[in-house]
Parts: C-alpha cells; structure tokens; sequence
C-alpha cells in the first residue's frame, strides 16, 4: 500500500485549479485561524470539518475531529499547525489550507489544500497558495514540502488518476515547486503497493540549494511527525538513506514554460498590520501655548510608517455611541456632547472649581462643570474635541474588528489619547478610553489583556475594569509619587471583588536604564502569559523617550525595537492603540522601530 495518513490524502483531491480567477478583495477574505475560542472560529473550523468529509472521504474521522487541537497544541504533535480559510463576508469557507510548520528546522509542510465542492475550478486553490507561501517566507523559513501522487505511468496504474495527479504536478511546477528525485521517497509502504506519493520541495523562490544533510533531517522529521504510526523504523531509515546527492536535485520541468509564479511576503493579509488612522484628529488643535497633544505627533508618525511594506491602511468605520456607553457614564457623554456643540471655535474650556464636598449636586453652567468630570486643570473643551474623540474611538473598534477578520496586529494611531478616561471622567489630554473600549468590544469574544507602556499609568483601564476578571489589566509608568496622574498606579492596588488579582501596576523609578525596562516588561508578559488571553491590547505611550517634556526615562529607539520584539514574542493577536508621546522630532523614529520589533517578535 502507499502512505495514505494525514497528509498523502491532500493531494488526492487537492487544488482547485484557476480557470475563472477570483479577486480576493472583492469576493472573499483569507485569514489564518489560531484557535476555536471565537464563535467566528468555530463557524469557520465546522465547515473546514465538513469540507474534508466531502473531499477527502477516505479520511480517519479522528484526524478531521482533532484539527482544532492540532492548532492549539503543538508540542504533541511535533509541528506547529497553521490553518488558513478562504471565506466570504457572511464567513461562508470557500477553501482553506492547513499548513505544519517546524520551526527549529525551519520548514513547512503542506498537510491540505483545498476548495469546496461548490467552488471547484474557480481559482481558490491558486489564491490560497499563493497566500501561504507569501507568509511562509515571512517567516523566514526555507520553503514548502508538499506530498503529490505520481504522474508517471509505472507507479500509477489508473489513467485517470494518472491525468489528475498530471494536473496537480503541473499547478506545483508554475510556481517553481518539483518532485526530489534519486530518492527512495515513493516506495510503497507494501511492496506492490500503486500511486505513492513524491515529495515535492518549493524553496519559494530563494535559490537556496536543498543540502542533502538537511534534507535527511527534515525528511526524518517529516516521517516521524506524519507517518509514525503507518511506517517501521526499517522503512524510515531506508528512505533518508537514499539521499546521497548534494545538493538534493529536484526533477527538471516537465510542464511549465513560464517563469514561477514569485513570492510577494507583505502581500498577506495577517502578516500585515491593519493601520488605522484617525483621520479627524486635526480638527482638535489646541493652539495655546505649552500644550503638547498636537496634530503634528501623529503626522510624524505617519510619514515614518508609510516608509515602511509593513502596514495595510484601513478607512475608519462608524460604530454606533452604544459601544461607548458601555464603557462611560451616560452623563457624562450627554455633558461632553453638548457643552463641545455650544462652544464657539477657537474657544477652550478648562477645568477649575472641582466639586468634591457635594459631588451629587453638579454646578448648573455648563462651563463650571466641567470640574465635575474632569480630574486636572489642563484637559480643555473645545468644539470639535467629542468629535475627534469620538472618532479615535471609531478607528480602536476599526482596528479591533481587524482582528477579528484576520490580522495578528492592528495599530489604531489615533489622537486624542485615551487612557486617562476613567468611566465618568476626563483628563490627562484624553476623553474616551480608546483601549477600554475596544478591550471591552472583543471580550464578548474571549479574555482580553490590556498592557499599558504609557510613562503615565492607565488608570482609565484600571477603574473601568477593577472590578472584572475577564480583562486583566497590566501598566508599566513613572511611580505615582512624582508622576501623573499622582492618585492611582500603586503596586497594591489589584483589583476588587471578582477582579482581585486582575489588575498589575509595575510603578518605576524617576530614573531607570533601558535593562531595567525591560525586566520590568518580562514580568508583565508572564502575568500576561498565565492570564492567556485570547487579544492583546497595548496601549503605546511613547513618552518613555528620551527627552520627552512629559517624563523622566531615556529610551532609545533601539530599546523601542527590543520593547516591539519582546512584546511580539508573546504571539497573542495584538491591538496596539497609540496614547502618548510628545517629543516631536524622535517620536516617528521611536514608532517605526517598535513596529518593526513587533513584527520581528510576532513572525521571527
């Protein structure tokens, strides 16, 4: 007989082959699924299920029941499992590909690769390899092994078999992937046994040479992760063995007369961060003078961004206030609205009579009131500020959504900031708490962390969530005792109630070195790490710089980088919302370098 385990079986009934090519953009999403937790995900994982039932019906029903845990524990099964669907807005599967990646020898195997029965010969296949060999290079690996049946005559007998395994050879070979000859890789298991399967390598347009030790080690891995159960210990020593050709040669093209189809790594999706921007941040320009919340931080930001093949910008989408009033008081919102509409251009309010001896008889003008909610006396109103901060809100929850369509990290760069925002108060520049509400959108979703590396502490995040233990909240900021917002971000403060145990300050010295940061970040992470959220929200202060008028720390941009790295190694789905950071002529710098850190972390 010929290997038929979990992935021989693939390439069966594997591509579908283009004939009307399928815009991606128009018709239909990819994106890579990480886990069942989300209702999206199981929706998705149901019809993947089914379709292998319908496409590959000769298939233990115990490999289709455990792609779930094939996702989510990787150590028992030797490779780390990836899962990429094909699907419509409505979340309806067209196709999907589940990929095994090891990543210490740093290679892929493809396990399927498929479409549903309904959209066979429509290009889905070709889409959804293109996809993951996009984001297969992104991760630095060396390239593709694939298992194809054999279009030569003597291995297989049925001749129309023979004309499909011809077919599926030919789709491989357009994208430079060939069968590794000299090799006793399609012996069958049983002799007599008709159509094993070759082993086809897809370097992914690298031109690395395959080197035959390399070759060995992989295919024994390949072997003893997929075949254990099926093949001797005879057998697998036989087939490395046959590697004697160094470099390992692959069969010369047979079908193909065009040059391969290249790789392009920043064209996939999840690989990509969603960026997006608050485009109406500048209709909030305070112009007096020594205040720093300017429009010109996020143009800086941008223009270091946009230099970049990181990002994939995203329009902004408009959510309903509901979401809002979710997270602050009803009051409130009703009081920021109205007084901002009344006010006339140009013209700011600021806080200075603060009610505390009667705090349930708010003062009647409007203009005094604002001491009611707000916690400083450097926060103004103005006209346009709800609907700045309203939008910044707009592009969080844009952003968070993303992450529920696909992308690993999304990046709201908003202004004003929001982390200061407490329930029924502003302060601190901010208005609305952007992370807060976001982290509350996705927790319908699964548990949410919210790590906050603002050199002031979150404790917008802390009073909204204190009492709650499905979002755990984590900040990193100068000790309260000298800086911002001076009240709140003591290490004994960890949560009531319910939330006890759920909320972490890490308060800092007035003078810290880059090393100390980060240790200060490791410990975070690990309490990040043992929460086990299904998203990570980071809120981005980047007034940890060096020279920033509101703090007192000395990061460098090559410490943003190791702070992004650090941070992307936790491999959580991450909403990052930008807060702080007022030194102009570094802050972009300090961003792009984060990002790619991130990045590095995220898919190193």
């Amino acid at each position: 007989m010929a290997r038929k385990g979990l992935s021989s079986l693939s390439v069966q009934f594997a591509v579908a082959f283009s004939r009307a090519l399928v815009k991606e953009s128009i018709m239909f999403r990819i994106r890579r699924i990480y886990d069942d937790i989300l209702p999206v995900n199981r929706f998705a994982l149901d019809q993947v299920r089914q379709i292998l039932k319908e496409r590959f019906p000769g298939l233990n029903s115990a490999d289709i029941e455990k792609i779930p845990e094939l996702l989510t524990n990787p150590l028992k099964h030797r490779f780390k499992s990836m899962l990429y669907v094909a699907e419509d807005m409505k979340g309806t599967v067209k196709g999907f590909a589940v990929l095994s990646r090891e990543p210490e020898l740093k290679f892929c195997y493809l396990d399927y690769i498929s479409s549903s029965m309904l959209m066979e010969g429509r290009g889905i296949g070709g889409i959804l390899y293109e996809h993951i060999r996009d984001e297969v290079l992104l991760m630095d690996n060396m390239g593709i092994f694939l298992e194809c049946l054999p279009d030569d005559p003597k291995l297989c007998k049925d001749p129309e078999i023979l004309k499909q395994n011809r077919a599926r050879l030919r789709f491989y070979e357009k994208y430079g992937a060939r069968p590794i000859v000299n090799t006793l890789y399609e012996t069958p298991v049983s002799p007599g046994g008709d159509n094993p399967p070759y082993l086809v390598f897809d370097d992914l347009g690298q031109g690395r040479p395959l080197e035959m030790a390399q070759a060995k080690t992989i295919v024994r891995a390949i072997l003893k992760g997929k075949y254990a159960h099926l093949v001797s210990k005879y057998y697998m020593d036989m087939v490395v063995n046959s590697f004697r050709d160094d470099p390992v040669l692959l069969r010369p093209v047979r079908y193909a007369r065009t040059v391969p189809v290249q790789v392009n790594p920043c064209r996939g999706r999840s690989a990509r961060i969603a960026l997006v921007v608050n485009e109406k941040h500048e209709i909030h320009h305070v112009r007096e003078r020594g205040y720093v919340e300017s429009p010109v931080r996020i143009r800086t930001i941008l223009e270091e961004l946009e230099s970049t093949t990181l990002f994939q910008r995203l329009p902004p989408r408009t959510f309903s206030e509901k979401v809002i009033r979710e997270v602050h008081d009803a009051q409130y919102i009703e009081y920021f609205k109205r007084l901002c509409s009344l006010l006339e251009p140009g013209k700011s309010v600021y806080p200075y009579v603060f009610p505390i001896r009667n705090a349930a008889r708010p003062p009647k003008e409007l203009a005094v009131r604002a001491g009611y909610y707000c916690i400083d006396t450097f926060t103004p109103l103005n006209k346009n500020a709800f609907l700045a901060a309203k939008r910044g809100v707009d592009c969080s929850l844009t952003a968070a959504h993303e992450l529920l369509k696909g992308h690993r990290i999304a990046y709201a760069l908003v202004r004003p900031p929001g982390h200061h925002a407490e329930t029924r108060s502003f302060g601190g520049f901010c208005y609305f708490n952007n992370a807060a509400i976001a982290a509350n959108y996705l927790s319908r979703f699964g548990r949410i962390a919210i790590l906050d590396i603002d050199y002031h502490h979150g404790n917008g995040q802390q009073q909204i969530f204190y009492e709650r233990s499905d979002v755990l909240t984590v900040s990193i900021h100068g000790h309260p005792h000298f800086a911002y917002p001076y009240f709140s971000g003591f290490a004994d403060e960890k949560g009531a109630d319910s939330g006890t145990g759920f909320n972490l300050n890490i308060p800092l010295k007035e003078t810290i070195t880059p090393e100390e940061y980060l240790k200060a970040l490791e410990h975070a992470l690990k309490a990040i790490s043992s929460f086990n959220p299904a998203y990570l929200i980071v809120c981005l202060g980047l007034d940890t710089s060096k020279g920033d008028p509101t703090g007192t720390w000395s990061l460098m941009a090559r410490d943003f980088e190791r702070v992004g790295r650090t941070i992307g190694r936790s491999r959580f789905p991450i909403l990052v919302v930008q807060e702080g950071g007022y030194r102009t002529r570094v802050i972009g710098i300090n961003a792009r370098h984060f990002f790619f850190g991130l990045c590095t972390g995220m898919w190193g």
